[in-house]
């Protein structure tokens, strides 16, 4: 099992049920194998629409970190299962992005962000944001990988 360290390439992904997230989380995992590098994976629960009555609010909260608690436990398993690594799991609550900047600074050792593009259409609000406005102000690469990628292009490019 490899663990992120300051010397070791640690590779972080941003997931959800997305195919594009899936692309970027096998290259993550492919990457890291080839290198002796660590992945992190960060799942963001977007906060939920005011709704009047709390209960139903506390409902849908918890809905929603079950359903992220749901994804992460298959993906880890995918990336053990693909790498043989066993990833650093996190989850945050907020708007994607500023959630994805103020992960970057609290000082987690990540020297790759690796997002995917969809495979039609926009890319998705977080590539649009990163790899914009944004992209010279990150404290780590970006490594947007194309959602239209098979299997066998990702490992010749991992």
């Amino acid at each position: 099992m490899v663990e992120a360290s300051k010397t070791t390439r640690t590779y972080m992904v941003v997931t959800d049920e997305t195919p594009e997230a899936r692309i970027a989380l096998h290259f993550a995992a492919r990457r890291a194998a080839k290198t002796g590098g660590a992945v992190m994976v960060l799942a963001i629960i977007s906060p939920p629409e005011f709704v009047q009555w709390s209960g139903v609010q506390a409902a849908m909260e918890e809905e929603a970190l079950a359903r992220v608690e749901g994804l992460l436990a298959q993906v880890a398993g995918e990336i053990f299962e693909e790498s043989g690594i066993k990833p650093e799991i996190f989850i945050r609550h907020g708007a994607a992005a500023d959630v994805v900047r103020s992960f970057l600074e609290e000082g987690h050792p990540v020297h790759a962000l690796v997002l995917g593009a969809a495979e039609k259409g926009p890319p998705g609000p977080l590539v649009s944001h990163f790899a914009g406005e944004a992209a010279g102000q990150m404290p780590c690469p970006i490594m947007v990988i194309p959602g239209g990628l098979t299997p066998q292009q990702l490992d010749e490019l991992s």
